[in-house]
């Protein structure tokens, strides 16, 4: 007999994919290349095309292994090709140029729009079973732009997360049958990882690392999944300067009609532990759609907020069938929903249709918070209806008012402490 588990919050039945264990890619029928016997040394220099070359050479062989034997090396921009996959061992480090000009402006999708902006570290469009794993790191080696960009914030307070010119660290896009494993990502100028219409991506044994202190390194998403499917982040750790996992797909007035936007469905994110993070699920800011997420089975240690739905004024959204279950620990709020103005531009559409949460649940939690309810509704401009909290016990210094922003709230067994 199905458990609950094996269902999306909608009832749609789970696809086995989600609970087959990845294969750990260590065949022996692939044939590796290591950075080593093709004159790339840990020695400093920036070998961006060297290792390029190596990647052109190993699609045109029918494929292989890229390996990062222990120690560190430097490159900027890479564009990976099909069948050509990373491994980074045990010891090693493939870490990013600090020099924008080493990431060649070509035109992206950053931020809920696609446009002309700088690559990741790494990249890969169109690629089908793309693998990155191993016990090394890749590190983006941002902290020169973290220092740049709050320089630039204090001479313009209304300067934008892309003023300051920064490459992400993992950027791929149109890939299917992703496996990330077992690496270290770390120290990334801008987003740690971003995907892009991407379906089947497993995210697995994962460490996000970006600091808080003593420089802050502003807007490091552990991942950001933008109109994406099928996505498993699994057995990670998350210790970053912005939200560990965010939903985007598109933002402005005429989000919901442009192609290149839409939805994320069907994510699981389980078994993962937070310190430090602004969100460790986020709905926003850019997104239009998301249905079917779950977080499960996680321990919080020092999250701002463990779910938050922020909703945009000048962007049609809808967030629906959102489940967390299972969840243990320390945060400053248990729930977030409300009002996003950050770069707020409502031009062009003369109205809004209006925008909603709804079908969330939240249950089988035992946290200890600030505010366990910051949710302020705001209809017309967006609605927030059919919330079940279920097998709470939260101990909490604010409750909040969320009877009166919360149209059709369900209450079972919850216990709030008020200390």
């Amino acid at each position: 007999m199905l458990g609950k588990e094996d269902f999306f919050p909608d009832g749609t039945r789970m696809d086995g994919w989600f609970f087959e264990q990845p294969r750990f890619p260590n065949g022996s029928d692939e044939k590796r290349y290591c950075l080593t016997d093709y004159g790339i040394f840990d020695d400093g220099a920036v070998y961006t095309e060297k290792i390029q070359s190596l990647i052109e050479t190993i699609a045109r062989s029918g494929g292989g292994v890229l390996v990062v034997p222990k120690g560190t090396f430097l490159t900027g921009a890479l564009f990976f090709k099909q069948n050509v996959h990373l491994l980074v061992e045990k010891g090693g480090v493939l870490k990013g140029s600090d020099d924008i000009s080493d990431y060649p402006l070509c035109n992206t999708r950053i931020e809920g729009e696609s446009c002309l902006y700088f690559p990741a570290l790494i990249n890969g469009d169109g690629l089908d079973g793309f693998r990155i794993w191993g016990e090394g790191t890749i590190d983006g080696n941002g902290e020169k732009s973290w220092r740049a960009f709050w320089i630039r914030r204090k001479w313009n307070p209304e300067c934008t997360n892309k003023d300051e010119q920064r490459p992400r660290l993992v950027y791929l896009s149109n890939c299917t049958n992703v496996l990330v494993t077992g690496v270290e990502l770390r120290n990334s100028h801008f987003w740690t990882t971003h995907f892009y219409k991407c379906r089947y991506v497993k995210i697995v044994d994962c460490r996000f690392f970006s600091p808080r202190e003593p420089v802050r390194a502003p807007s490091t998403d552990g991942v950001d999944l933008d109109v994406c499917s099928d996505i498993l982040i699994k057995n990670c750790s998350f210790h970053v300067n912005d939200d560990a996992v965010a939903l985007k797909g598109g933002k402005g007035v005429s989000a919901d009609q442009r192609t290149e936007n839409g939805s994320n469905e069907r994510i699981i994110v389980e078994d993962c532990v937070y310190e430090y993070c602004h969100g460790c699920l986020t709905c926003g800011s850019e997104s239009i759609h998301n249905k079917n997420v779950i977080l499960r089975r996680v321990t919080v240690r020092q999250a701002q907020n463990l779910l938050w739905l922020k909703m945009r004024p000048d962007t049609p959204q809808c967030y629906e069938y959102i489940r967390v279950e299972d969840a243990k620990g320390t945060v400053q709020r248990f729930l977030n929903a409300g009002a996003w103005t950050q770069f707020f531009a409502p031009e062009g559409r003369a109205e809004l249709p209006p925008s909603c949460a709804r079908h969330v649940t939240m249950r089988n939690c035992e946290i200890n918070c600030e505010v366990c309810f910051y949710v302020h509704g705001a209809a017309p401009q967006y609605v927030l209806s059919d919330f079940c909290f279920e097998k709470l016990k939260i101990k909490t210094r604010e409750t909040g008012d969320i009877e009166n922003a919360v149209e059709g709230l369900d209450m079972r067994e919850v216990s709030v402490e008020t200390e």
